[in-house]
């Protein structure tokens, strides 16, 4: 087998068995043996199909130089009115910074609520966090255009090369439901898996077309591995294939990759989905599987949604605490959950996962030996009355 290696660029050319290249620039062009190969690739930002993308003041954050950018936009342009499309974790997370540096800030997404990782009824609680910061919604919109000017003497950028080389700037965004006036806007719609090169080199892509891949990480191609983001996986629960672009899974299939290409037999069983972040002083959390992939799958499911406290009643440091857990009917096991609230909520979400791996019943969770003290729980820890409840439920 061989790939091809191209001077200075990444590129892609099939060759009888598989094909792939990486940037040399010292080495030339060529083609090099392989005895195997492994794709790691990650993903790209998700971007729409839309004319002025490259205005100035248009900016995704997939790199720590696109924030670089970012910030260095803030403090020379001093803009009032920011506009963050995309309310998922990346656009909440940066809709929740650019407050913080001051602006006026309207966050649009095309979902009813925020994170389309949690059932309505959670995001329906974040979707309040977020407003009760200050910034505007506008949910169940699209975008589906850029407002822009030409730059001139009086809108030109204080040097030419915080333009980037643009020629237009941005003044608002359109959705499906109007124009939102914009000084600077920040795209967070997501990514897709970085595959466009193994699908040239005659790979079977999978789930949301990533690189399809058995539980050891190996392709449908002999001797070409994939992990990280650019690559399936499976979802721990269902077992059926999933694509999760997150740190801690590309760190595990990466490491279940190198251990078989090294001569091991190891296997990565699949994910949860486990998930956590922070606005405000809010935590948000989830696992597992969702009411809609419980839909999707027919399963017969039950769930339960209770509110407490993260910390004893009596505790000055408390904080409001939802639990969300959902279950199978007749099998009695836990499917997922979901938790949003104070400092010392979102961690629970371990319980959660912890349970889910060991393919817990709720039944099994009751009698769980969890710590308590009043500064970290109520003497009845907010977890296990949610399972009670749930079990009741299957």
């Amino acid at each position: 087998m061989a790939f091809r290696r191209l001077n200075g660029d990444s590129a892609g050319a099939a060759s009888p068995g598989a094909a792939t290249a990486y940037p040399t620039p010292a080495a030339g062009e060529g083609w090099e043996p392989f005895d195997h190969l492994l794709l790691a690739m990650g993903g790209t930002p998700t971007r729409p199909a839309l004319p002025d993308l490259d205005a100035y003041g248009v900016f995704g954050v997939g790199t720590l130089r696109e924030a670089e950018q970012l910030r260095r936009f803030i403090d020379q342009e001093h803009p009032q009115r920011a506009v963050v499309v995309g309310a998922g974790y990346v656009g909440l997370e940066m809709a929740e910074a650019l407050v913080r540096c001051g602006l006026q800030v309207t966050l649009a997404g095309r979902s009813p609520e925020v994170m389309r990782t949690l059932d309505p009824e959670i995001g329906t609680l974040v979707t309040r966090v977020v407003q009760d910061l200050g910034i505007v919604t506008r949910l169940s919109e699209e975008m589906t255009a850029l407002e822009t000017v030409a730059l001139d003497s009086a809108t030109a950028p204080a040097t030419a090369e915080s333009a980037g080389g643009s020629t237009r700037r941005v003044t608002g965004v359109v959705t499906t439901a109007g124009t939102i006036p914009a000084d600077v806007v920040v795209l967070g719609l997501g990514t897709r898996p970085n595959s466009d090169l193994a699908r040239e080199a005659g790979l079977e892509l999978g789930y949301r077309g990533s690189i399809k891949v058995d539980r050891t990480q190996r392709t449908t191609t002999e001797g070409v591995w994939a992990a990280g983001d650019c690559a399936e996986t499976f979802n721990l629960v269902s077992g059926a294939p999933d694509w999760v672009p997150l740190a801690t899974v590309a760190n595990k299939t990466g490491r279940t990759a190198g251990q078989n290409i090294a001569g091991g037999q190891v296997t990565f069983p699949g994910c949860l989905g486990t998930a956590i972040t922070k606005i405000g002083d809010v935590e948000v959390a989830r696992t597992g599987l969702q009411v809609r992939d419980m839909e999707r799958l027919g399963l017969d499911y039950g769930v339960v949604q209770i509110e407490a406290m993260t910390r004893s009643h009596y505790c000055p440091s408390k904080a409001p605490l939802t639990i969300r857990l959902l279950g199978e009917r007749g099998s009695g096991r836990l499917l997922g959950g979901q938790i949003v609230g104070g400092p010392g909520a979102g961690k629970r979400i371990d319980i959660v996962a912890t349970a889910l791996h060991a393919g817990m019943t709720a039944e099994d969770m009751l009698d769980l030996d969890l710590a308590y003290a009043p500064p970290f729980a109520p003497a009845w820890e907010p977890m296990l009355i949610a399972v009670r409840g749930l079990a009741k439920k299957l």
